[in-house]
C-alpha cells in the first residue's frame, strides 16, 4: 500500500440533477447492482494500492459516515472533513481538509468510477517540479463536452465554454500540493477549476493523457451505463 498518500473524494455537493433520488440520500449510497457507490469507489481504491481517503462531505455527511465507518471494515483509512453550514465549494472543501492530507495528494469526484493506475501517475508526477497534474481523456464531445487544449504533456487551456480546439476532457482525478492553494484563505469560498485555471495560467499544471473512458453517476444515463460496466467488471 502507498502507505504516505491520501486520495480525497469530493462528495459535499447536492446532486440536484438527480432528484427525487437524492432528495433523502447522498449520490454516493445510490445503489448500483445492489451496493452503494462509495463501496465500489473504495474497492477500487484499494484495489489500486491506496490505503488513506480522506471524504470531503456536505449535507449528508451523517449517512456517508455511518456506512463507511473509520475504513476497518475495508483495510483502509478513512476520514471525514466537513463544509458545515457554508458550502466552502470544491477548493474550500479541500483547503479546510488541509490537516489530514499528505502533500501532494489525489483527488476525485464522489460520483466518478475511474479505473486508472492513480500510483503510476502519482510516480509521473513527482519526476516533475509542478504544482498540479490533472487527467485528460481524448473525448472529442463523445462521453461529454469536451474543455481542455492537451498539447506536450501540459493544459494549454481549460475551460467550460466551446471552444473549437477543445478535444480533450478533464477526466477527474487530479494531483496538487498544498502551495496551489496560497493565494486562498481558509475563509474563502472557491471552486477546483479556479485553483486550476489559475495554475494553467503559471505553467504550473501537468497532464497526463489516459485511455479508459469514465464512468459516473451524476445523472439517470451514467448510472445505468455504470450499473452495466459494473456487472462486466466487479474487482
Amino acid at each position: 500500500m502507498a502507505s504516505d498518500l491520501t486520495l480525497v473524494i469530493l462528495a459535499g455537493g447536492m446532486a440536484t440533477r438527480l432528484y427525487p433520488v437524492t432528495l433523502d440520500i447522498p449520490k454516493s449510497l445510490i445503489d448500483i447492482n445492489g451496493t452503494p457507490f462509495i463501496q465500489h469507489q473504495i474497492d477500487l481504491i484499494k484495489s489500486k494500492g491506496i490505503s488513506n481517503v480522506v471524504l470531503c462531505l456536505g449535507k449528508f455527511a451523517k449517512p456517508i459516515e455511518d456506512f463507511l465507518g473509520n475504513g476497518s471494515s475495508n483495510s483502509v483509512n478513512i476520514k471525514y472533513s466537513y463544509d458545515g453550514e457554508t458550502l466552502l465549494g470544491t477548493g474550500g472543501a479541500l483547503k479546510k481538509a488541509f490537516p489530514f492530507l499528505s502533500d501532494p495528494f489525489m483527488i476525485m469526484y464522489g460520483d466518478s468510477y475511474l479505473n486508472i493506475e492513480y500510483i503510476d501517475i502519482m510516480d509521473y508526477f513527482n519526476n516533475f517540479d509542478k504544482s498540479g497534474l490533472m487527467t485528460v481523456l481524448k473525448n472529442e464531445n463523445k462521453w461529454d463536452k469536451s474543455n481542455i487544449v492537451f498539447r506536450d504533456g501540459q493544459i494549454i487551456k481549460y475551460d467550460k465554454v466551446d471552444d473549437a480546439e477543445f478535444e480533450y476532457i478533464d477526466y477527474g482525478f487530479s494531483i496538487l500540493r498544498k502551495n496551489a492553494f496560497l493565494p486562498y484563505s481558509e475563509k474563502d469560498k472557491f471552486d477546483l477549476k479556479d485553483v486550476f485555471k489559475g495554475l494553467i495560467s503559471k505553467n504550473e499544471m501537468l497532464g497526463y493523457e489516459v485511455h479508459n473512458r469514465f464512468y459516473e453517476i451524476g445523472s439517470f444515463s451514467g448510472i445505468e451505463e455504470t450499473k452495466e460496466y459494473l456487472l462486466k467488471h466487479k474487482l
